[in-house]
């Protein structure tokens, strides 16, 4: 493509209000616009890497038997409902009514769709296994779009699901796409974890998220240094052994506590450790309020508890509804004198307190000397913490580390999830009605390919694999004036082309200095400079990844070129 005929806007300056890497060299090298927060033009440049990545997944996808659909990105409400999830999902969801006044939601996901449209179609077990899958823009409300293509409200997404008629099967289909993630995130070489994760609002059990390693991920991977276990810090199970203390069990005392309301400033009020502080926390589950409580130098999961409650909503009590069942403010809540009826679950590491302090539920006061069971009642121990950093590895290998992640992969196992309440029913060897099993798939293409441009970069631009690079070979002529640059630099572009090389051919009449900046900022793989020595056949070829330099006779460089390409492929 000569450039002078495509649309690459390089910028000189920096976008201000590009807060990350990436997202500041796609703007700078004419990859994508902004059309308003989280919604994004992909320009020539950035749709070749769009396409290259697509052509990754489909191979993969289709070396596992997965099937290519594309689904309607409008559903109507009426799926959601029978879900449940038009009212469970959040304001996420895009939601819009017709000219009929008929509820529609943009596809954030497409598990209730992909359900009907099988329940209408397959009868029998014979047809199962059967994996669907497609590629397409999918809408989510993001209350803070951000990092460009990282947290976007619009954005291209692969979505599979496949269909079972037993567990077993499932279980192999759920493995030959961790396997088929693992491929793809490998030949896009990037530096990734495949991580024990939770469901969401997706629903079902048994997942895991393929996340890249990055100082900029949303996410935090808890990880063994010892072991390959690793999981998103939300389902990292904490396996800690706690012993109680021995000493005499005291006399409740009520202490007068004026205007300490978090547990750090209670615990230097009192002048005692944090962990003798038992925290005390209100959610709302399902409509129902439930205290939870957690040593004080421990953070509570929410995710835990609501997979411990088998809950579907879990969200922090706001002031008034506390207020209306403990007759209480938030800074001196606690778990002593409740009302009847309220539940109570605490974290393991609070059973282990003696002699704790925790809140009186009386504004400016606090309880010193409390100890569970004898003081308060506690309807279950679980683990409901967060997990730290220097814990015990889970799987007893080792002890925990943090890192940050991108999530740009995420599998699960839906079981019976959408298929029972759908109706989505089969007939078994036997001749019973059964539901569907099911899974679900998905890779965030678009957040792939910003993954991909924040691992791969230095300070003068994009360093793209060849894998997703959007040309291979970046023909630059110095002077478009000197007749021996263009004719050589003509013949090379139809060289390379005709041996089916991508070549971006800079035919603009700009300064050198303009033209090898726009290079280095958008990041071929190889740079070929035909300059003053055009007249002796001699060309300047540079490789991006490296800087190396070297000089090309015109008549070596479609071997030199082959050789370089095959070695990356190998």
């Amino acid at each position: 493509m000569k450039q002078s005929l495509t649309f690459i806007p390089t910028l000189r300056e920096t976008p201000a209000d590009a807060d990350v890497k990436s997202h500041q060299l796609l703007l700078r090298a004419g990859f994508i616009r902004q059309n308003t927060s989280g919604i994004y033009s992909f320009l020539p440049l950035g749709k070749r890497v769009l396409h290259k990545v697509e052509t990754i997944v489909r191979e993969e996808m289709d070396a596992i038997n997965g099937v290519e659909v594309l689904m309607p990105a409008m559903q109507q409400a009426e799926l959601w409902q029978e879900t449940g999830r038009w009212y469970s999902y959040g304001p996420e969801l895009m939601r819009l009514r017709d000219r009929h006044n008929r509820e529609f939601a943009l596809g954030a996901t497409h598990e209730e769709v992909i359900t009907s449209l099988l329940r209408d179609e397959i009868k029998s077990y014979k047809k199962l296994p059967l994996t669907l899958y497609q590629i397409q823009t999918k809408f989510r409300d993001e209350k803070r779009p951000r990092f460009g293509l990282l947290r976007g409200r619009e954005f291209l997404m692969k979505d599979a699901y496949s269909f079972h008629a037993t567990r077993e099967s499932l279980d192999q289909t759920y493995e030959d796409m961790v396997r088929a993630y693992t491929n793809i995130f490998s030949r896009l070489g990037l530096n990734f974890r495949a991580v024990i994760a939770d469901s969401g609002a997706i629903g079902g059990k048994d997942t895991h998220e393929f996340m890249v390693l990055s100082e900029i991920g949303e996410d935090t991977i808890a990880y063994s240094d010892e072991s390959d276990f690793a999981a998103n810090i939300e389902m990292a199970e904490v396996k800690v052994s706690y012993e109680t203390p021995t000493e005499e069990i005291k006399e409740v005392q009520k202490v007068e506590t004026p205007d300490q309301k978090t547990i750090e400033q209670v615990a230097t009020f009192l002048n005692v450790e944090v962990q003798q502080c038992i925290k005390t926390l209100v959610f709302k589950v399902d409509e129902e309020l439930v205290l939870v409580l957690s040593r004080g130098d421990h953070e509570v999961n929410d995710i835990k508890v609501k997979n411990v409650l088998q809950a579907k909503v879990v969200e922090f009590a706001t002031e008034e509804e506390i207020q209306t069942i403990l007759n209480c403010e938030v800074g001196s809540l606690g778990p002593v004198n409740l009302p009847d009826g309220v539940k109570v679950i605490a974290d393991h590491a609070v059973a282990a307190i003696r002699n704790g302090i925790c809140g009186a539920n009386v504004a400016g006061f606090h309880l010193v000397n409390v100890n569970p069971e004898r003081d308060f009642v506690v309807n279950q121990y679980e683990d409901l913490r967060f997990i730290m950093e220097g814990d015990p590895s889970p799987d007893g290998k080792g002890t925990i580390l943090f890192a940050k992640g991108i999530e740009v992969g995420h599998v699960f196992k839906l079981g019976t999830t959408y298929s029972e309440p759908m109706n989505g029913t089969f007939l078994d060897n036997n001749g019973r009605s059964q539901p569907y099993i099911m899974g679900c798939y998905g890779i965030g293409i678009s957040r792939v390919m910003a993954a991909v441009a924040e691992q791969f970069q230095d300070d003068k631009g994009f360093i793209w694999p060849s894998v997703v690079a959007p040309y291979d070979v970046h023909l630059v002529p110095v002077n478009m004036k000197d007749d021996a640059q263009v004719t050589l630099s003509d013949d090379l572009y139809k060289l390379l082309k005709t041996n089916r090389f991508d070549v971006l051919y800079d035919d603009r009449p700009e300064r050198a200095g303009v033209k090898f900046a726009d290079s280095d900022l958008i990041g071929l793989p190889i740079r070929i400079t035909v300059g003053k020595k055009a007249v002796e056949g001699l060309v300047e070829v540079k490789i991006r990844k490296t800087g190396e330099t070297f000089e090309w006779k015109n008549e070596e460089i479609l071997d030199h070129l082959q050789t370089f390409f095959s070695s990356l492929n190998n």
